[in-house]
């Protein structure tokens, strides 16, 4: 068996191995960087040295950039490799754009800080107007663990109408008895904790990320930023993904009521390593999301994209996820 048939042999299974990590992405993807293993023509300089006895130098393998021909429909994405803090990829990683529902992160952040998990939270009927219907009940006694695990699983903006109505009540200290005011000071706290964490682009005016009248968005941020944030929270609260990491999750509200509740993430399931994401989707936002994949052996990174398609973001997350893996186990020199 010759040298070059032996380094095929080792390229395909290389290959086959990780598409039954990631699928058949990675493979096609893969097979565009398969090096050259044909037999080489000997040329009269290869006779020469073979006959002299000396043994030729072998070609050097060039993987190319794995990110150099993606095809992306967000507007701005970036890879953030959290163990060896540092940047893998940036696509406008710091352009201002519309968060949408990824604001519910910050959200979950600040009332993980603020309150024990036990506390009790009650759905009002204010909360249940807020856009759009997960299911829950005016009425409704939720511990606040749970609420937040609902909330970020299924993206419930009466979930975090709840949450921060009930959170801004605790931290003006009972001062307001105004819903809208008493958010206020919750939205403050979120704002005020982006600041700390270096979020240099973002910032909040709702705890939903909905959309508001006119051209405004709830929230805006970079993909940069919600990639700090998302390595943040990992780091120090990561609890808060677990629920997102399920494709579906069976919750109980203190009031009795069992909720069957699904991942606004369709892939959660079905990507090897995966570890936590937040969606979002408005008119303003386009299609966001953010993902946390262990890519190796704890080896996460956080991808972060904004801006695409309510279908193609998550095509464009798999086509990053894809050369990340290719970036990580086959660095370029």
């Amino acid at each position: 068996m010759t040298m070059s048939t032996v380094r095929q042999m080792q390229f395909f299974l290389f290959v086959l191995i990780l598409g039954f990590l990631l699928g058949p992405r990675v493979i096609e993807a893969l097979q565009h960087l398969q090096p050259d293993v044909t037999e080489p023509v000997a040329t009269n300089e290869m006779r020469d040295s073979t006959s002299s006895g000396e043994t030729p130098e072998p070609a050097l393998t060039v993987i190319e950039d794995p990110y150099g021909e993606l095809m992306l429909r967000g507007k701005s994405a970036y890879v953030w490799d959290i163990s060896a803090r540092q940047k893998l990829y940036d696509l406008n990683g710091e352009a201002r754009l519309p968060l949408a529902s990824v604001t519910k992160v910050m959200m979950a952040l600040v009332a993980a800080e603020s309150l024990p998990k036990e506390s009790l939270i009650t759905i009002t009927q204010n909360d249940i107007a807020e856009e759009g219907d997960t299911g829950l009940y005016a009425g409704e006694i939720w511990t606040m663990e749970k609420l937040l695990q609902f909330t970020l699983i299924a993206s419930s903006n009466d979930g975090a109408s709840a949450i921060a109505r009930t959170l801004g009540e605790h931290l003006s200290q009972g001062t307001s008895t105004d819903v809208t005011a008493g958010k206020k000071f919750f939205i403050d706290k979120m704002n005020k904790r982006a600041q700390s964490i270096g979020l240099t682009q973002t910032s909040f005016q709702n705890e939903s990320g909905l959309d508001l009248e006119g051209d405004v968005s709830g929230a805006y941020g970079s993909a940069r930023d919600m990639a700090m944030l998302f390595d943040y929270v990992f780091r120090k609260h990561p609890e808060l993904f677990i629920p997102t990491s399920y494709g579906a999750l069976d919750l109980r509200s203190e009031s009795g009521f069992v909720h069957h509740v699904t991942n606004t993430n369709q892939d959660a399931p079905y990507i090897t390593g995966f570890i936590g994401s937040k969606t979002g989707y408005t008119d303003l936002a386009g299609g966001n999301l953010v993902v946390l994949v262990d890519i190796g052996i704890d080896r996460p990174i956080v991808i972060a994209v904004l801006g695409s398609t309510e279908g193609e973001r998550f095509t464009d997350v798999k086509k990053l996820i894809a050369a990340a893996l290719i970036d990580i186990t086959h660095p370029i020199p």
